[in-house]
């Protein structure tokens, strides 16, 4: 891979040929001035009629990403998230402008036609060419400069240097060398592609694995403690406080401990108390603490989504299984049971709930299809209040449901063929 100066040396290598090209015992142009400096800048050194000197210049005018190595070889980084393990290519297209400029009739025009002969012609730059060029590049550069660049590792990178010629339109010419603040000349777009620059961020690497022991495994299964499918009750997708769920995998027998996390929360709850604990099973009850209002730092588990993972002493050590994700739900309290509610504008709604809602939650209650966001609440609560504007009649008694960052209380009784709608419900008058 190459280093930071691997840029310098495409242009380095573009200028050393192009001077081949323009200044050989062949040449009917007669000296001819290759340069890599910015259009404004030989606007101001450049004479006027006859005593102008031939001149051609290369101008790097944008650097841009390329699209296909930057979506390889991502960088890997040990489980901690932050521990190097290898470094990520920087992928770079390079886009240039070759300048002609030229006193007489033509010359111009004739020192472009070269160019780009030379360009068509050696669409690829070879690894030995870039060698040669590198060790050979004129006074211009200084030598501590010219002998990094021979070490930028150009000619060492695995993609070849390939060069292609580019289109701009009227507009983007314009533009452009209205921003270069120069006068137009006779110019050739092309890009060079692709310069692969490899950083040199220190790296961890894994000592030498110093024996290996392999086994054949009869079964298929495998022999570690794993996880699954996590199943809540009467086939619901969601779990609630105080329901029995079942943990089913392989291996199981020893599990002591179910970790439940949740990282939106930076919550980890430990649940030691396990029951029917099987090889292939086992079940645990989601902790449902009384906690009566108010209550300013609850102890009960937020709903959202978990990581559910068995932990399993194993000798001194303990082992810890996959994670499967559970997700428990809020429920509406069974006490609340108004069986209408007054249709209008601006209508009160309020509901007794388990767990307690947190002012970072999103809480909307639903009743049918009618929903409606918790008004404002700044500490924990159980009993979030919501402000239907306005609240619509229903033909019928409809379900309702407490909505909190996305999931919704159980209104389905998953036991009947084919499911019913259950729980609280409400008609609206």
């Amino acid at each position: 891979m190459s280093n930071a100066l691997a840029v310098a040396g495409v242009t380095a290598v573009l200028q050393y040929f192009l001077n081949a090209v323009y200044n050989n015992p062949s040449s009917v142009l007669g000296s001819v001035t290759v340069s890599a400096i910015a259009p404004d800048i030989i606007q101001g050194s450049v004479g006027t009629g006859g005593n102008a000197p031939l001149q051609v210049n290369l101008f790097m005018h944008q650097v841009t990403f390329n699209a296909a190595w930057r979506n390889i070889d991502l960088p890997s980084l040990a489980p901690d998230g932050i521990t190097r393990l290898k470094n990520q290519p920087l992928a770079l297209d390079l886009h240039y402008l070759l300048t002609a400029y030229a006193p007489e009739d033509s010359q111009a025009e004739a020192l472009l036609g070269y160019a780009v002969l030379f360009l068509h012609e050696n669409p690829i730059l070879a690894r030995s060419e870039i060698n040669i060029a590198l060790g050979s590049l004129p006074p211009t550069y200084s030598a501590p400069f010219a002998n990094a660049l021979g070490l930028s590792g150009l000619a060492d990178q695995i993609e070849m240097i390939k060069i292609t010629p580019a289109t701009l339109g009227r507009e983007e010419i314009a533009w452009l060398w209205t921003a270069l603040k120069a006068d137009y000349r006779p110019t050739f777009p092309f890009q060079v592609s692709v310069v692969l620059i490899q950083p040199q961020n220190p790296l961890m690497a894994a000592l030498p694995v110093l024996q290996r022991k392999i086994a054949a495994q009869p079964s298929a299964s495998s022999p570690f403690p794993n996880i699954t499918e996590v199943d809540p009750p009467s086939g619901q997708p969601v779990a609630c406080l105080g329901d029995n769920v079942t943990v089913q995998g392989g291996n199981l027998g020893g599990a002591s401990a179910v970790l439940l996390s949740n990282q939106l929360r930076g919550i980890q709850s430990s649940i030691t108390s396990l029951l029917n604990p099987k090889d292939s099973s086992f079940q645990f009850t989601v902790p449902n603490p009384s906690l009566p209002a108010p209550q300013p730092n609850p102890t009960d588990l937020p709903a959202g989504v978990y990581l559910l993972s068995a932990q399993i002493p194993s000798g001194t050590d303990t082992v810890e299984t996959n994670g499967v994700p559970l997700a428990i739900a809020p429920k509406i309290a069974s006490s609340w049971a108004p069986g209408t509610l007054a249709s209008g504008p601006s209508v009160n709604v309020s509901v007794p709930c388990t767990p307690y809602v947190r002012p970072s939650q999103r809480v909307s209650l639903l009743i049918g299809s009618q929903e409606a966001l918790a008004d404002a609440f700044t500490t924990p609560t159980n009993s979030p209040s919501f402000t239907f504007a306005p609240l619509q009649p229903t033909a019928q008694p409809v379900p309702v449901r407490l909505r909190v960052d996305g999931l919704d209380s159980p209104i389905v009784d998953m036991t009947k063929t084919p499911p019913a709608f259950s729980g609280p419900s409400v008609r609206v008058t």
